[in-house]
């Protein structure tokens, strides 16, 4: 699928289950084995938030809710709704506003510049009202890891993990990287 976008970029989606043993197998595969290599938190217009563990976090699972990170390696945590959610006999969740908070869209994505030359990896995941929950951004050959400086040669070994876990979640075949050498409009 693909969308255009105000800024003259199109961003194209692969579509991953939203099921919650596959949103959880996916978050552990994000979150337990590549927690090194990923970005992650809201993206929307106007705001990023771009947080990263800094030691490998749990992942946890309560009524519909995974959280991910806490412990005693880390300070903070996230919360996210991919299944079921009831709330408690003294508090239930009324069901419009549980299928509100429920992941009800994923998606693995890979935004293009105007010239169509490919510029971030990343995975998304929307709630019920077609709100972006989450964005995690994968390792981009275009920039270098941990600095985020413009490299003048791609290094297309970058995209293995997001080409990797998009095959595994959104039955998308492994692709060879792409023959243009000329870097992407970074924003």
């Amino acid at each position: 699928m693909l969308e255009d976008n105000l800024d003259g970029t199109t961003t194209e989606y692969f579509p991953v289950p939203t099921g919650e043993a596959e949103l959880l197998a996916l978050l552990r595969d994000v979150f337990e084995t590549h927690w090194r290599e990923v970005v992650f938190g809201p993206c929307i217009q106007g705001a990023v938030f771009e947080a990263q563990f800094t030691a490998a976090p749990r992942l946890t699972l309560l009524d519909g809710y995974v959280t991910v990170g806490g412990g005693p390696a880390q300070p903070w945590h996230l919360h996210l709704c991919i299944g079921p959610h009831a709330g408690t006999a003294s508090r239930p969740t009324p069901p419009e506003l549980a299928r509100w908070r429920r992941c009800a869209r994923a998606a693995f994505f890979r935004d293009r510049d105007p010239r169509g030359r490919h510029s971030v990896w990343g995975f998304r995941m929307w709630n019920g009202r077609d709100e972006q929950m989450i964005t995690v951004f994968f390792p981009n050959p275009w920039l270098e890891a941990g600095t985020m400086r413009p490299r003048r040669t791609p290094d297309w070994s970058a995209l293995a993990t997001w080409m990797a876990l998009r095959a595994r979640h959104a039955g998308v075949p492994v692709e060879p990287p792409p023959s243009d050498a000329t870097p992407p409009a970074l924003h």
